[in-house]
């Protein structure tokens, strides 16, 4: 087996060959990345199958098993999430701004690639067909390292994504499956800051927070998404209710799924009960608090733990709170930073919430699994940053690249003193 620094040495000399690719040819490549997923799809599923197989037998989590699982649907989504990213618009060669000094030399700032990105992730095959294209499409080569769990759907996946590339002439290189699962591969990988440019972890926090902790190359982190729903006073109680049931009973293995509601006193008598009710009807544990179960006394109890936690389950943690202040000291407490919702007539509590919560997401009367690449635009996404570098929340296209300045003179210097000086010595 090749060791990780020879990988990842071949990624980055092979990363030239898709950056200096037009965009008609990564487009056409991303098309044909589609076409090979679905060509192999009986082979794909069948290696998915025995990891679902492994993964039943070790007594893994229905969450995990969800991400995990895939079927005719989900791969034919993930060969349509491919083909969505081919259609985005081309950052790369975007002059974001452009302007002239008083010296004459024009100014432009200009999106290039990053270079050479690693996705570290766990449990979701879809991630080697999400991260490819959007790391190819911004020009990016990409080194991915999945989980054991998957390794059978990744490899299958990944040896439908190579043919592609074998087809159009370019580097197998350029996309670059760790095989080698051994932690201590992730170790060396995420310290080669002489070769990887930007590493981005997707999974449990235990892997993220490994990452972050001995990584000498920049990480994108996300360490959890504990996300709430406030229920302001004199809400739409309807909509309240289809928004927290979409937040949370849609896919609650998902990271935009709601794992707190909170809501205002006033609504509570009326409120909760209907919640409660509905919640339990879509195979929810609720878990309320001591002052929310004076409505709905049959209620388990929730602990703080339950307010910090990402349940990633049916399991939801409720709370009555005085007010929008209340709530937004609550939300403060407890964040992730990931996404918050406020249900509200009101336009200045509306605002007052937007203005007060610093998450990377935050929504006014929609639910919270918007907080999602594709369904904002973006494409497939590659992951959603909560750490405040130059990028924040959902990251599409736009963050796998970097902007640098090109300059253009006419023979201009800085110290023309110091040519003149020169000329007069001749």
């Amino acid at each position: 087996m090749t060791d990780i620094k020879t990988l990842a040495m071949q990624c980055r000399d092979a990363s030239q060959a898709i950056a200096t690719l037009s965009s008609a040819s990564r487009n056409a490549l991303l098309h044909a990345m589609a076409d090979a997923l679905l060509v192999d799809e009986a082979t794909i599923l069948a290696a998915n199958a025995r990891d679902i197989s492994a993964a039943e037998a070790k007594g893994v989590g229905s969450a995990m098993l969800d991400r995990l699982r895939l079927d005719a649907q989900r791969l034919h989504g993930i060969a349509s999430a491919v083909r969505d990213v081919a259609g985005l618009p081309d950052p790369v060669g975007q002059i974001t701004r452009a302007y002239d000094r008083p010296n004459g030399i024009h100014v432009e700032r200009v999106r290039v690639p990053l270079g050479v990105i690693a996705m570290i992730y766990e449990a979701r095959p879809n991630v080697t067909a999400d991260a490819a294209a959007l790391c190819l499409k911004a020009g990016n080569a990409v080194i991915l390292r999945g989980g054991s769990e998957a390794i059978h759907s990744n490899t299958a996946i990944a040896a439908a994504l190579k043919r592609a590339l074998r087809e159009a002439g370019l580097p197998e290189a350029v996309l670059t499956l760790v095989e080698d699962l051994r932690r201590e591969t992730i170790l060396e990988l995420i310290q080669l800051n002489d070769i990887v440019d930007l590493v981005i972890p997707r999974g449990g926090e235990g892997l993220i927070r490994f990452v972050a902790e001995h990584a000498r190359v920049p990480v994108i982190k996300h360490y959890k998404g504990v996300c709430h729903q406030y229920v302001d006073a004199g809400a739409d109680e309807d909509l309240a209710l289809d928004l927290l049931l979409d937040g949370k009973a849609s896919r609650p293995s998902a990271c935009n799924s709601l794992e707190t509601l909170l809501v205002h006193r006033d609504l509570a008598p009326t409120f909760l009960p209907r919640a409660v009710a509905a919640l339990r009807g879509r195979g929810v544990e609720v878990r309320v608090d001591e002052r929310g179960r004076t409505w709905v006394p049959d209620a388990l109890p929730a602990t703080e733990e339950d307010f910090a936690a990402e349940f990633l389950d049916l399991v939801i943690a409720v709370g009555v709170v005085d007010d929008l202040e209340a709530a937004i000291a609550h939300i403060r407490r407890h964040t992730s930073d990931h996404t918050e919702v406020i249900v509200t007539r009101d336009p200045a509590h509306a605002e007052r919430f937007l203005n007060a919560l610093r998450s990377a997401v935050v929504m006014v009367n929609a639910s919270s699994r918007f907080s999602d690449g594709g369904e904002l635009g973006l494409g497939a996404e590659i992951g959603i940053s909560t750490t405040r570098l130059h990028s924040y929340g959902p990251m599409g296209l736009e963050a796998l690249t970097i902007e640098r300045f090109v300059v253009k003179g006419e023979g201009q210097v800085r110290h023309p003193d110091l040519l003149v000086a020169a000329q007069g010595k001749k």
